[in-house]
Protein backbone atom coordinates (compact mmCIF):
# COMPACT_ATOMS: atom_id res chain seq x y z
CA UNK A 1 0.00 0.00 0.00
CA UNK A 2 1.21 3.51 -0.81
CA UNK A 3 0.47 6.84 0.80
CA UNK A 4 -1.74 8.70 -1.65
CA UNK A 5 0.00 11.94 -2.62
CA UNK A 6 -0.19 12.87 -6.28
CA UNK A 7 3.27 13.07 -7.85
CA UNK A 8 3.91 16.06 -10.10
CA UNK A 9 6.82 17.39 -12.15
CA UNK A 10 8.52 18.75 -9.06
CA UNK A 11 11.07 16.66 -7.22
CA UNK A 12 9.82 15.41 -3.87
CA UNK A 13 11.53 16.13 -0.55
CA UNK A 14 10.28 14.03 2.36
CA UNK A 15 11.00 15.48 5.80
CA UNK A 16 10.68 13.04 8.69
CA UNK A 17 10.07 14.85 11.98
CA UNK A 18 8.38 18.17 12.69
CA UNK A 19 10.61 19.50 15.46
CA UNK A 20 12.71 22.64 15.31
CA UNK A 21 14.77 21.51 12.31
CA UNK A 22 12.05 19.71 10.36
CA UNK A 23 9.56 22.53 10.70
CA UNK A 24 12.18 25.14 9.75
CA UNK A 25 13.18 23.45 6.48
CA UNK A 26 9.53 22.73 5.59
CA UNK A 27 8.59 26.39 6.09
CA UNK A 28 11.59 27.63 4.09
CA UNK A 29 10.69 25.31 1.19
CA UNK A 30 6.96 26.07 1.28
CA UNK A 31 7.18 28.31 -1.79
CA UNK A 32 10.01 26.46 -3.56
CA UNK A 33 10.20 24.39 -6.74
CA UNK A 34 9.84 21.18 -4.74
CA UNK A 35 6.97 19.07 -3.52
CA UNK A 36 7.53 18.77 0.25
CA UNK A 37 6.00 16.05 2.40
CA UNK A 38 6.30 16.50 6.18
CA UNK A 39 5.79 13.40 8.30
CA UNK A 40 5.31 13.35 12.06
CA UNK A 41 3.66 10.96 14.50
CA UNK A 42 1.69 13.93 15.95
CA UNK A 43 -0.39 16.47 14.05
CA UNK A 44 1.13 19.34 16.00
CA UNK A 45 4.45 21.04 16.66
CA UNK A 46 5.63 20.92 20.30
CA UNK A 47 7.70 23.63 21.95
CA UNK A 48 10.00 21.40 23.99
CA UNK A 49 11.79 24.05 26.13
CA UNK A 50 8.57 24.64 28.08
CA UNK A 51 7.66 20.99 28.74
CA UNK A 52 8.87 21.39 32.32
CA UNK A 53 6.30 24.17 32.91
CA UNK A 54 3.52 21.83 31.80
CA UNK A 55 4.90 19.17 34.16
CA UNK A 56 4.94 21.60 37.10
CA UNK A 57 1.48 23.10 36.48
CA UNK A 58 2.79 26.42 35.14
CA UNK A 59 1.28 26.21 31.65
CA UNK A 60 -1.56 24.36 29.98
CA UNK A 61 -0.65 21.89 27.24
CA UNK A 62 -2.52 23.67 24.44
CA UNK A 63 -0.44 26.84 24.80
CA UNK A 64 2.84 25.23 23.69
CA UNK A 65 1.59 23.27 20.67
CA UNK A 66 0.51 24.38 17.21
CA UNK A 67 -1.17 22.27 14.46
CA UNK A 68 1.00 21.58 11.41
CA UNK A 69 -1.97 22.01 9.10
CA UNK A 70 -2.56 25.49 10.51
CA UNK A 71 1.09 26.39 9.81
CA UNK A 72 0.82 25.29 6.17
CA UNK A 73 -2.73 26.35 5.32
CA UNK A 74 -1.52 28.68 2.56
CA UNK A 75 1.27 26.44 1.25
CA UNK A 76 0.00 24.43 -1.71
CA UNK A 77 3.14 22.39 -2.25
CA UNK A 78 3.44 21.22 1.39
CA UNK A 79 1.74 17.94 2.27
CA UNK A 80 1.46 16.68 5.83
CA UNK A 81 0.86 13.08 6.89
CA UNK A 82 0.49 11.93 10.49
CA UNK A 83 2.23 8.59 10.70
CA UNK A 84 5.38 6.93 12.03
CA UNK A 85 8.27 5.84 9.82
CA UNK A 86 9.23 2.20 10.29
CA UNK A 87 12.00 1.77 7.74
CA UNK A 88 14.00 3.49 5.01
CA UNK A 89 14.71 1.56 1.81
CA UNK A 90 17.47 3.65 0.19
CA UNK A 91 17.84 1.37 -2.86
CA UNK A 92 14.23 2.02 -3.85
CA UNK A 93 14.21 5.67 -2.65
CA UNK A 94 11.24 5.11 -0.40
CA UNK A 95 10.22 4.94 3.23
CA UNK A 96 7.86 2.49 4.91
CA UNK A 97 5.31 4.02 7.30
CA UNK A 98 2.32 2.78 9.26
CA UNK A 99 0.12 4.32 6.55
CA UNK A 100 2.02 2.79 3.65
CA UNK A 101 5.07 3.38 1.46
CA UNK A 102 6.20 6.77 0.19
CA UNK A 103 8.76 7.48 -2.53
CA UNK A 104 11.20 10.38 -2.32
CA UNK A 105 13.80 12.13 -4.44
CA UNK A 106 15.44 13.58 -1.35
CA UNK A 107 14.98 12.49 2.26
CA UNK A 108 15.61 14.72 5.28
CA UNK A 109 15.80 12.95 8.65
CA UNK A 110 14.89 15.29 11.50
CA UNK A 111 13.72 12.77 14.06
CA UNK A 112 15.43 14.44 17.02
CA UNK A 113 16.50 12.58 20.14
CA UNK A 114 14.87 10.58 22.90
CA UNK A 115 15.88 9.53 26.39
CA UNK A 116 19.08 7.59 26.90
CA UNK A 117 18.82 5.12 29.77
CA UNK A 118 22.28 3.68 29.06
CA UNK A 119 20.89 0.16 28.83
CA UNK A 120 19.32 0.12 32.30
CA UNK A 121 15.90 -1.50 31.88
CA UNK A 122 14.82 -0.84 35.48
CA UNK A 123 15.39 2.90 35.14
CA UNK A 124 13.59 2.92 31.80
CA UNK A 125 10.64 1.03 33.29
CA UNK A 126 10.22 2.96 36.55
CA UNK A 127 11.52 6.50 35.98
CA UNK A 128 9.58 9.40 34.50
CA UNK A 129 10.93 11.05 31.32
CA UNK A 130 9.91 14.40 29.87
CA UNK A 131 10.68 14.33 26.13
CA UNK A 132 7.15 14.78 24.80
CA UNK A 133 3.94 16.57 25.69
CA UNK A 134 2.29 13.30 26.72
CA UNK A 135 5.21 12.46 29.02
CA UNK A 136 5.09 15.96 30.53
CA UNK A 137 1.39 15.64 31.24
CA UNK A 138 1.94 12.20 32.75
CA UNK A 139 4.68 13.66 34.94
CA UNK A 140 2.32 16.40 36.13
CA UNK A 141 -0.29 13.79 37.01
CA UNK A 142 2.27 11.72 38.89
CA UNK A 143 3.68 14.65 40.86
CA UNK A 144 0.20 15.65 42.04
CA UNK A 145 -0.77 12.03 42.74
CA UNK A 146 2.22 11.68 45.07
CA UNK A 147 0.77 14.32 47.40
CA UNK A 148 -2.67 12.74 47.27
CA UNK A 149 -1.09 9.37 48.11
CA UNK A 150 1.00 10.87 50.92
CA UNK A 151 -2.21 11.87 52.68
CA UNK A 152 -3.34 8.23 52.79
CA UNK A 153 -0.23 6.53 54.18
CA UNK A 154 1.31 6.42 57.63
CA UNK A 155 3.39 9.44 58.58
CA UNK A 156 6.51 7.28 58.67
CA UNK A 157 5.97 6.38 54.98
CA UNK A 158 5.27 9.90 53.74
CA UNK A 159 8.86 10.92 53.13
CA UNK A 160 9.35 8.61 50.12
CA UNK A 161 6.23 10.09 48.50
CA UNK A 162 7.49 13.62 49.18
CA UNK A 163 11.02 13.01 47.86
CA UNK A 164 11.59 13.87 44.21
CA UNK A 165 14.87 12.86 42.58
CA UNK A 166 15.83 14.59 39.32
CA UNK A 167 18.61 12.79 37.44
CA UNK A 168 20.60 15.12 35.19
CA UNK A 169 21.80 18.64 35.90
CA UNK A 170 21.49 20.06 32.39
CA UNK A 171 18.98 22.79 31.50
CA UNK A 172 15.97 20.44 31.73
CA UNK A 173 16.88 19.00 35.14
CA UNK A 174 17.93 22.36 36.56
CA UNK A 175 14.76 24.13 35.41
CA UNK A 176 12.54 21.31 36.63
CA UNK A 177 14.20 21.15 40.06
CA UNK A 178 13.83 24.91 40.47
CA UNK A 179 10.14 24.80 39.48
CA UNK A 180 9.44 21.99 41.96
CA UNK A 181 11.18 23.96 44.71
CA UNK A 182 9.00 27.00 44.00
CA UNK A 183 5.88 24.82 44.13
CA UNK A 184 7.02 23.57 47.53
CA UNK A 185 7.48 27.10 48.86
CA UNK A 186 4.54 28.93 47.36
CA UNK A 187 1.76 26.59 46.26
CA UNK A 188 1.66 23.09 47.72
CA UNK A 189 1.37 23.98 51.44
CA UNK A 190 -1.85 25.87 50.63
CA UNK A 191 -3.30 22.88 48.76
CA UNK A 192 -2.18 20.27 51.28
CA UNK A 193 -2.22 21.87 54.76
CA UNK A 194 -2.33 18.39 56.35
CA UNK A 195 1.14 17.52 55.04
CA UNK A 196 4.40 18.49 56.71
CA UNK A 197 6.40 20.01 53.85
CA UNK A 198 9.60 20.08 55.82
CA UNK A 199 9.73 16.41 54.77
CA UNK A 200 9.60 17.26 51.08
CA UNK A 201 12.95 16.93 49.35
CA UNK A 202 14.04 17.82 45.83
CA UNK A 203 17.35 16.12 45.05
CA UNK A 204 19.23 16.93 41.85
CA UNK A 205 21.75 14.24 40.89
CA UNK A 206 24.41 15.15 38.31
CA UNK A 207 27.16 12.88 37.05
CA UNK A 208 29.49 15.75 36.17
CA UNK A 209 31.37 18.15 38.45
CA UNK A 210 28.80 20.96 38.07
CA UNK A 211 25.23 21.72 36.98
CA UNK A 212 24.75 23.18 33.49
CA UNK A 213 28.03 21.59 32.47
CA UNK A 214 27.75 22.84 28.87
CA UNK A 215 27.71 26.46 30.02
CA UNK A 216 30.52 28.64 31.41
CA UNK A 217 31.63 27.78 34.99
CA UNK A 218 30.47 31.23 36.12
CA UNK A 219 26.92 30.48 34.91
CA UNK A 220 27.03 27.03 36.51
CA UNK A 221 28.07 28.55 39.82
CA UNK A 222 25.20 31.05 39.71
CA UNK A 223 22.67 28.35 38.86
CA UNK A 224 24.04 26.18 41.68
CA UNK A 225 23.66 29.09 44.10
CA UNK A 226 20.07 29.78 42.96
CA UNK A 227 19.11 26.13 43.41
CA UNK A 228 20.58 26.03 46.91
CA UNK A 229 18.66 29.21 47.77
CA UNK A 230 15.46 27.46 46.74
CA UNK A 231 16.26 24.48 48.95
CA UNK A 232 17.29 21.97 46.29
CA UNK A 233 19.76 19.33 47.46
CA UNK A 234 22.50 18.93 44.82
CA UNK A 235 24.71 15.86 44.47
CA UNK A 236 27.51 16.32 41.95
CA UNK A 237 29.83 13.68 40.46
CA UNK A 238 27.13 11.16 41.32
CA UNK A 239 25.48 8.61 39.03
CA UNK A 240 22.13 6.87 39.36
CA UNK A 241 22.91 3.16 39.15
CA UNK A 242 19.48 1.57 39.47
CA UNK A 243 15.86 2.24 40.42
CA UNK A 244 13.07 -0.18 41.32
CA UNK A 245 10.25 2.33 41.77
CA UNK A 246 10.94 2.84 45.47
CA UNK A 247 14.70 3.09 45.98
CA UNK A 248 17.14 5.13 43.88
CA UNK A 249 20.52 3.42 44.04
CA UNK A 250 23.47 5.75 43.55
CA UNK A 251 26.87 4.57 42.42
CA UNK A 252 28.95 4.16 45.55
CA UNK A 253 26.30 2.45 47.63
CA UNK A 254 24.10 5.37 48.75
CA UNK A 255 20.32 4.89 48.51
CA UNK A 256 17.48 7.41 48.30
CA UNK A 257 13.98 6.24 49.20
CA UNK A 258 11.73 7.92 46.65
CA UNK A 259 8.61 7.03 44.68
CA UNK A 260 9.56 9.51 41.94
CA UNK A 261 12.68 9.51 39.79
CA UNK A 262 12.54 12.06 36.96
CA UNK A 263 14.98 11.18 34.19
CA UNK A 264 16.79 13.91 32.24
CA UNK A 265 20.28 12.43 32.41
CA UNK A 266 20.94 11.83 28.75
CA UNK A 267 19.58 11.68 25.22
CA UNK A 268 20.24 9.61 22.11
CA UNK A 269 19.20 10.03 18.51
CA UNK A 270 15.91 8.52 17.30
CA UNK A 271 17.26 6.21 14.61
CA UNK A 272 15.26 4.74 11.72
CA UNK A 273 16.03 1.24 10.43
CA UNK A 274 17.48 0.76 6.97
CA UNK A 275 20.53 2.99 6.75
CA UNK A 276 23.07 0.17 6.69
CA UNK A 277 25.79 2.25 5.01
CA UNK A 278 25.49 5.15 7.43
CA UNK A 279 28.10 5.89 10.08
CA UNK A 280 26.59 6.08 13.56
CA UNK A 281 28.62 7.94 16.18
CA UNK A 282 28.25 7.86 20.00
CA UNK A 283 24.89 9.21 21.10
CA UNK A 284 23.15 7.30 18.29
CA UNK A 285 23.69 10.13 15.81
CA UNK A 286 24.15 9.92 12.04
CA UNK A 287 27.46 11.25 10.79
CA UNK A 288 26.91 13.93 8.13
CA UNK A 289 29.18 16.01 5.91
CA UNK A 290 29.39 19.81 5.83
CA UNK A 291 26.15 19.95 3.81
CA UNK A 292 24.21 17.70 6.24
CA UNK A 293 24.33 14.80 3.80
CA UNK A 294 24.39 11.43 5.59
CA UNK A 295 27.74 9.76 4.99
CA UNK A 296 27.25 6.87 2.55
CA UNK A 297 24.19 8.32 0.77
CA UNK A 298 23.80 10.94 -1.94
CA UNK A 299 20.17 11.97 -1.46
CA UNK A 300 19.61 11.43 2.28
CA UNK A 301 20.22 14.26 4.73
CA UNK A 302 19.99 14.62 8.51
CA UNK A 303 19.58 17.76 10.62
CA UNK A 304 19.21 18.61 14.29
CA UNK A 305 19.79 16.26 17.23
CA UNK A 306 20.05 13.14 15.04
CA UNK A 307 22.89 14.65 12.95
CA UNK A 308 26.55 14.68 13.96
CA UNK A 309 28.67 17.08 11.91
CA UNK A 310 32.13 16.52 13.34
CA UNK A 311 34.73 19.28 13.17
CA UNK A 312 37.73 20.59 15.06
CA UNK A 313 35.50 23.06 16.88
CA UNK A 314 32.76 20.48 17.55
CA UNK A 315 34.50 17.08 17.73
CA UNK A 316 31.34 15.44 19.10
CA UNK A 317 28.92 17.29 16.83
CA UNK A 318 26.93 20.45 17.42
CA UNK A 319 24.99 20.96 20.67
CA UNK A 320 21.66 19.15 20.66
CA UNK A 321 19.60 22.30 21.04
CA UNK A 322 17.04 24.25 19.02
CA UNK A 323 19.40 26.75 17.38
CA UNK A 324 21.71 24.27 15.58
CA UNK A 325 18.66 22.36 14.31
CA UNK A 326 16.95 25.50 12.99
CA UNK A 327 20.13 26.85 11.42
CA UNK A 328 20.82 23.52 9.72
CA UNK A 329 17.26 23.41 8.42
CA UNK A 330 17.56 26.93 7.04
CA UNK A 331 20.94 26.25 5.39
CA UNK A 332 19.79 22.97 3.85
CA UNK A 333 16.67 24.66 2.45
CA UNK A 334 18.91 27.23 0.73
CA UNK A 335 21.03 24.44 -0.71
CA UNK A 336 17.98 22.64 -2.07
CA UNK A 337 16.98 25.84 -3.82
CA UNK A 338 20.49 26.12 -5.27
CA UNK A 339 20.28 22.54 -6.56
CA UNK A 340 17.38 23.50 -8.82
CA UNK A 341 19.67 25.91 -10.67
CA UNK A 342 22.82 23.77 -10.33
CA UNK A 343 24.32 26.49 -8.15
CA UNK A 344 27.11 26.05 -5.59
CA UNK A 345 26.12 24.59 -2.24
CA UNK A 346 26.93 26.38 0.99
CA UNK A 347 28.56 24.37 3.80
CA UNK A 348 26.91 24.70 7.19
CA UNK A 349 28.52 27.01 9.72
CA UNK A 350 26.96 27.19 13.16
CA UNK A 351 26.47 30.66 14.57
CA UNK A 352 26.33 30.42 18.35
CA UNK A 353 23.66 32.88 19.47
CA UNK A 354 24.10 31.97 23.13
CA UNK A 355 22.37 29.77 25.67
CA UNK A 356 20.23 30.27 28.74
CA UNK A 357 18.47 28.49 31.58
CA UNK A 358 16.01 29.59 34.23
CA UNK A 359 16.00 28.28 37.78
CA UNK A 360 13.05 30.18 39.21
CA UNK A 361 11.43 33.53 39.75
CA UNK A 362 14.01 36.27 39.01
CA UNK A 363 16.68 33.56 38.82
CA UNK A 364 18.24 32.67 35.47
CA UNK A 365 21.54 32.63 33.62
CA UNK A 366 22.15 33.88 30.09
CA UNK A 367 25.24 33.54 27.91
CA UNK A 368 25.49 35.68 24.80
CA UNK A 369 28.50 35.64 22.45
CA UNK A 370 30.08 38.61 24.25
CA UNK A 371 28.31 38.77 27.58
CA UNK A 372 27.17 36.64 30.52
CA UNK A 373 24.72 37.70 33.20
CA UNK A 374 22.25 36.32 35.71
CA UNK A 375 19.40 37.33 38.01
CA UNK A 376 16.29 39.28 37.09
CA UNK A 377 17.61 40.61 33.75
CA UNK A 378 18.56 37.10 32.66
CA UNK A 379 15.16 35.80 33.78
CA UNK A 380 13.37 38.54 31.82
CA UNK A 381 15.56 37.84 28.77
CA UNK A 382 14.76 34.12 29.01
CA UNK A 383 11.02 34.87 29.08
CA UNK A 384 11.22 37.32 26.17
CA UNK A 385 13.20 34.92 23.94
CA UNK A 386 10.90 31.98 24.65
CA UNK A 387 7.75 34.05 24.18
CA UNK A 388 9.02 35.23 20.78
CA UNK A 389 9.64 31.62 19.72
CA UNK A 390 6.11 30.42 20.46
CA UNK A 391 3.84 29.83 17.43
CA UNK A 392 0.59 31.77 17.23
CA UNK A 393 -0.50 35.12 18.65
CA UNK A 394 -3.13 33.45 20.82
CA UNK A 395 -0.55 31.10 22.37
CA UNK A 396 1.82 33.99 23.05
CA UNK A 397 -0.90 35.90 24.88
CA UNK A 398 -2.03 32.85 26.89
CA UNK A 399 1.53 32.15 28.05
CA UNK A 400 2.20 35.82 28.81
CA UNK A 401 -0.99 36.12 30.88
CA UNK A 402 -0.17 32.88 32.72
CA UNK A 403 3.33 34.11 33.54
CA UNK A 404 2.11 37.52 34.74
CA UNK A 405 -0.65 35.93 36.84
CA UNK A 406 1.72 33.40 38.38
CA UNK A 407 4.30 36.09 39.10
CA UNK A 408 1.96 38.33 41.09
CA UNK A 409 -0.22 35.69 42.72
CA UNK A 410 2.34 32.91 43.34
CA UNK A 411 -0.36 30.57 42.11
CA UNK A 412 -1.88 28.82 39.10
CA UNK A 413 -5.09 26.93 38.50
CA UNK A 414 -3.60 24.07 36.46
CA UNK A 415 -3.09 21.56 39.26
CA UNK A 416 -5.36 18.99 37.63
CA UNK A 417 -4.90 15.25 37.46
CA UNK A 418 -6.13 14.26 34.00
CA UNK A 419 -6.07 10.59 33.12
CA UNK A 420 -6.47 9.03 29.67
CA UNK A 421 -9.49 7.02 30.78
CA UNK A 422 -11.84 7.39 33.71
CA UNK A 423 -10.90 5.18 36.66
CA UNK A 424 -13.62 2.60 37.31
CA UNK A 425 -15.19 3.05 40.73
CA UNK A 426 -15.81 0.10 42.99
CA UNK A 427 -19.48 -0.51 43.93
CA UNK A 428 -18.86 0.88 47.41
CA UNK A 429 -17.62 4.14 45.89
CA UNK A 430 -20.63 4.79 43.65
Amino acid sequence: MEIRIEKNAKKRIVVVGGGFGGLQISQDLSASDYQVVLIDRNNFYQFQPLFYQVATCGLETSSIVFPFRKVFQKSKNIHFRMTSVQQIIPEEHKIVTSLGDLEYDYLVIATGAGNNYFGNENIERHSLPMKSLVQSLHLRNTILERFEQALSVQESEQESYLTFVVAGGGPTGTELAGALAEMKSNILPKDYPELNFSKMKIILVEGGPRVLGAMHPESSEKAHHYLKELGVEIRLATLVEDYDGSVVKLKGGDDIHSKTLIWSAGIKGNMIDGLTKAEVVPGNRLKVDDYNRVIGYENIFAIGDIAAMLSEEYPKGHPQMAQPAMQQGKNLAKNFKMMVHNGPLKPFKYKNLGSMATVGRNKAVVELPRKRFGGFLAWFTWMFVHLRSIFGIKNKWIIFINWVWNYFTYNSSLRLIIRRREAKLKPSED
